[in-house]
C-alpha cells in the first residue's frame, strides 16, 4: 500500500474478540415473538446471535476483547498510551468507556476517549489511531468496538430484535516502517439520519429497514472502491473483504459490486448477528482464528450505519 511521501506508517499488530456465552437461535426467538427461522434467514441471513447476561455490561465485553488483543500482540499494558472505545450502546455517558476499560486492563494514564459513529465506529477509531501514531501523538493504541444492544432493543419489535446482538472486538495498532493501514475514506449522509434512531434514554432502537437497505446497496460500493484506490490496491489483490455485519443480503450485494473476486467475504452475521461497532473486528478476529485469511494479506474494511455514517480502509492482516 502507499502512503504520502515521508509519512510514517502504522499497522494492526493483533486482534481479539469476545462473545457472551448465551446463544439465542431463531427458534428461541420464535417462542417470544411471532417469527420463525425461515423468515429471519430469508431476510437478514442470521441463524443465531449472542445476548449478554443482565449483569454483563458493554464495559465487561470490551475488557474481555481488549485483553485478548493485548495478549495476542505480545505488548504489556504499560506499552499502551492511547485507548479508544467505539460504541453506540453505552448505558452511561459519564464516565467514558475508554477510561474504565483502560483501568481494568491495567493500562496506566493513557489518553482515553470514546467514538460514536455507530456501525462505522471501529473504522473511525482505527483511522484515528493510525493518524495519532503517524502524527506522533501516540505510540501504541488499543481500540475496542463493544456493543450491548439487548439493553436498547425492544424484544417484541421483530424488525430489530432478530437482528441486533451483543459482542466486542479489539485491535492493537502500532508504528510500522511500511503502510499497514491505508488512508480512510469516510463521510456521512445526515439527510437520512432519521433512518436509525433512539429518541431518548427511555426509548428503544428504531430502524427504517428498507431505507437503510437501499442506501447500503447503492451508495457504499463506490466508497469501498475509493478506499482501495487511496491505498493503491486493486480489489483483485484483496485477501479478505470485511464489511459491517448488518445484513447478509447487503454484504453479498456490496461484495458483488466491489469485484474482489479473490477475497474471502466475512459473513459472521450468520452466527453473531449485527453487533454494530464490534462487528468488523469480531468478524476478522474470528476469521484469523479459524485460519481463513493469510497473515500479511490485504483486507478491506467497510463500516456503515446510524448517522448515517460510513468509513472504509485497507489493512494488512496481522
Amino acid at each position: 500500500m502507499k502512503l504520502p511521501a515521508g509519512a510514517p506508517g502504522a499497522k494492526v499488530l493483533a486482534f481479539g474478540h469476545y462473545q457472551p456465552a448465551n446463544v439465542v437461535t431463531n427458534d428461541d426467538l420464535s417462542k417470544i415473538i411471532e417469527t420463525n427461522d425461515e423468515w429471519i434467514q430469508s431476510r437478514v441471513g442470521i441463524k443465531e446471535r449472542r445476548f449478554a447476561a443482565p449483569e454483563e455490561s458493554e464495559i465487561d465485553l470490551a475488557v474481555q476483547a481488549g485483553g485478548k488483543a493485548l495478549a495476542a500482540s505480545g505488548l504489556a499494558a504499560a506499552d499502551i498510551d492511547l485507548v479508544i472505545v467505539a460504541s453506540c450502546t453505552l448505558e452511561t455517558q459519564i464516565p467514558n468507556a475508554a477510561g474504565r476499560v483502560a483501568h481494568r486492563l491495567g493500562i496506566d494514564a493513557p489518553g482515553a476517549y470514546d467514538v460514536n459513529a455507530a456501525c462505522a465506529g471501529f473504522c473511525y477509531a482505527l483511522a484515528s489511531a493510525s493518524d495519532a501514531i503517524r502524527a506522533g501523538s501516540a505510540r501504541n493504541v488499543l481500540i475496542v468496538g463493544t456493543e450491548k444492544f439487548t439493553q436498547w432493543v425492544d424484544i417484541q419489535d421483530r424488525a430489530t430484535s432478530v437482528i441486533f446482538a451483543d459482542g466486542a472486538g479489539a485491535a492493537v495498532v502500532v508504528p510500522s516502517e511500511t503502510a499497514g493501514i491505508g488512508p480512510v475514506v469516510w463521510g456521512s449522509a445526515g439527510d437520512k439520519a432519521d433512518a436509525i434512531t433512539i429518541k431518548d434514554r427511555h426509548s428503544a432502537l428504531h430502524q427504517e429497514g428498507q431505507t437503510v437497505f437501499r442506501w447500503a446497496t447503492t451508495a457504499l460500493h463506490p466508497i469501498a472502491k475509493q478506499a482501495c484506490e487511496a491505498a493503491g490496491v486493486d480489489p483483485a489483490e484483496l485477501a479478505a473483504f470485511v464489511p459491517h455485519q448488518a445484513n447478509l443480503r447487503i454484504i453479498e450485494a456490496i461484495a458483488r459490486k466491489l469485484g474482489a473476486d479473490n477475497a474471502v467475504v466475512a459473513k459472521d452475521i450468520v452466527l453473531a448477528g449485527n453487533t454494530s461497532a464490534a462487528s468488523i473486528p469480531l468478524a476478522l478476529s474470528r476469521m484469523i482464528e479459524r485460519g481463513e485469511v493469510p497473515s500479511g494479506g490485504l483486507a478491506l474494511l467497510l463500516g456503515f450505519g446510524a448517522g448515517l455514517t460510513y468509513a472504509s480502509q485497507v489493512i494488512e492482516i496481522p
